[in-house]
């Protein structure tokens, strides 16, 4: 059983933010950012990949609830929404969650890495990439 399930079973305690019938959103004990929420569906899928699309569409709409909730009555000013696919995408959890960083003006976090340009063949990769 991963440790989102047995958060979920009430085997390991959370911080309860929102619940509902298929969803579940608590405070990411890391503790890194103020409020670092992580939404999850409470039917055990691994990712964004292997979800159904009615699953996928309540846990979305959850992380919608909640982060409109921390910028329409907690004070907070913006939102990150955050969720990795797989180990190659630095996927810790195997259970399917999505990541809620409530923002504040001037609060000196940043969440995204200023990567060096790749000078890709934009042709050939669109090419590549297109859904046929």
């Amino acid at each position: 059983m991963c440790i989102f399930c047995k958060i979920l079973s009430g085997e390991i305690p959370s911080y309860k933010i929102y619940e509902d019938e298929h969803t579940y959103a608590f405070l990411d004990i890391a503790d890194d950012y103020e409020g670092h929420t992580l939404v999850i569906p409470k039917e055990h899928y691994e990712n964004s990949l292997d979800v159904p699309v009615e699953i996928l569409k309540k846990v979305i709409a959850t992380t919608q609830k909640v982060a409109q909730h921390y910028v329409n009555n907690c004070g907070y000013t913006g939102v990150n929404i955050m969720n990795a696919n797989g180990v190659d995408a630095e996927q810790s959890v195997f259970h399917l969650h999505y990541h809620i960083l409530p923002r504040k003006h001037d609060d000196g976090r940043k969440s995204w890495v200023d990567y060096p340009k790749i000078n890709s063949d934009m042709s050939a990769l669109c090419e590549k990439l297109r859904i046929k």
